[in-house]
């Protein structure tokens, strides 16, 4: 596989990882951008949109980027608060007096950002295709009864988060998240990236390719475990109850890439993402907004941290709306790691896309592929680009897995 786009020679470990992942691991089809100090000095891809290899993977390739799509969800609401219409410290019912129900009236929107509302699944069964229908979705959080109290204890809110985020920024700017992201982010800033795709963009997404079973001496991650054996557990109704989206293939079907899943549909390529972060730690003006150097720290500040997560049975580290360096949550090697700097924020996929941002060594990073593993983090083909871009920048990986000038 002879990778498309350019890379500054500076970077041209990053390319070579890059075939590498074609020519030994696994990949089928990808793209990979990187930006340092506003420059984009990595854009790359190649391979095939489909696992037959009919389709080539094009400069305008799109694919359902799973939770790295939670990044722009939260810089929407981070937005809001940069203008001072939204207070992150609020009861959430301050916006959405309905969502009070049941308990909830103590719940603030920082609980929403940071995966500590109590709220990771729905209990009741949701009809096929119920995802879809953000109303329903929305009503059914309202009145649902938190799974633990606000603030005590963290869980990650796989699609959830998407609503009751998404909701609070419809009830605060008027507009459903979609729209507000591609009139006030996406199209002012030039990103390819869609929460919830136009019938007439379809032709461009790359088929996402479910990953290969384990091989039959491979354990299972606790949370597959809980998914599995446990049925009403919280790791099964996230699994288990979601109108047939997470079946393999359905996020690729039209239903599904024309709504508005903000936790997990986005569609999406590298040079979006990496543009999209670029935009937050090196640009920080957006359409209408200005970020101020303390909205860009509150962005990249842990603020949920230590325990086990009452969803996905391992550590985690949250800031308001993004992913730490940490624990990969579903790695069955003892040390399976998403390993960035710790000035780095972002977010990850399900099956291993990542976008993020850097402000210490001024860098935004965006990959997106579609050949899934079975890992929840960082898959090791997004893993080795990273770390080819931080040697590339003079780092080195600490014995904690973490990225530090050398």
């Amino acid at each position: 596989m002879d990778a498309q786009g350019h890379c500054d020679e500076r970077f041209t470990d990053v390319a070579e990882e890059f075939e590498r992942n074609f020519a030994e691991r696994g990949e089928v089809g990808a793209s990979v951008a990187v930006t340092v100090a506003g420059e984009t000095v990595v854009d790359l891809w190649g391979g095939t949109a489909d696992a037959e290899g009919h389709r080539p993977w094009e400069e305008d390739t799109l694919c359902v980027a799973m939770s790295s799509t939670k990044g722009a969800t939260a810089l929407c609401a981070h937005l809001l608060a940069a203008a001072g219409q939204l207070d992150l410290d609020a009861p959430v019912a301050t916006y959405w007096p309905e969502f009070a129900a049941n308990g909830k009236e103590r719940v603030l929107v920082r609980h929403l950002l940071n995966h500590q509302a109590g709220l990771p699944a729905l209990r009741e069964p949701l009809p096929p295709g119920g995802l879809y229908d953000w109303d329903d979705v929305c009503a059914r959080l309202a009145a649902e009864a938190p799974f633990w109290e606000a603030g005590t204890r963290h869980g990650y809110h796989a699609l959830t988060f998407g609503f009751l985020v998404g909701e609070v920024v419809r009830r605060v700017s008027g507009s459903p998240i979609g729209d507000f992201w591609r009139t006030e982010v996406a199209e002012p800033l030039g990103l390819d990236l869609w929460i919830g795709l136009p019938d007439a963009e379809h032709h461009r997404v790359a088929t996402l390719l479910a990953p290969p079973p384990p091989a039959a001496d491979e354990p299972l991650p606790a949370f597959l475990v809980r998914v599995l054996s446990e049925p009403g557990s919280i790791p099964s109704l996230i699994m288990l109850n979601t109108g047939g989206y997470l079946a393999p293939g359905e996020w690729d079907s039209p239903a599904a890439l024309r709504a508005c899943i903000p936790a997990a549909g986005g569609v999406t390529n590298a040079r979006a993402l990496a543009g999209m972060y670029r935009a937050i730690v090196q640009d920080r003006v957006i359409g209408r907004f200005t970020l101020e150097p303390e909205d860009v720290a509150r962005m990249g500040a842990v603020a949920s941290a230590g325990g086990e997560d009452a969803s996905l049975s391992s550590p985690g580290r949250w800031t308001l709306g993004f992913l730490k360096a940490g624990a990969s949550p579903l790695g069955v090697a003892p040390r399976l790691v998403v390993a960035l700097s710790e000035d780095a924020f972002g977010h990850t996929g399900n099956g291993g896309s990542i976008g993020f941002g850097d402000p210490g060594a001024d860098l935004s990073f965006g990959y997106v592929m579609n050949q899934m593993h079975a890992d929840m983090g960082l898959a090791p083909t997004g893993q080795s680009l990273v770390d080819a871009v931080y040697r590339s920048l003079g780092y080195r990986r600490t014995k904690y897995d973490l990225w530090v000038r050398a």
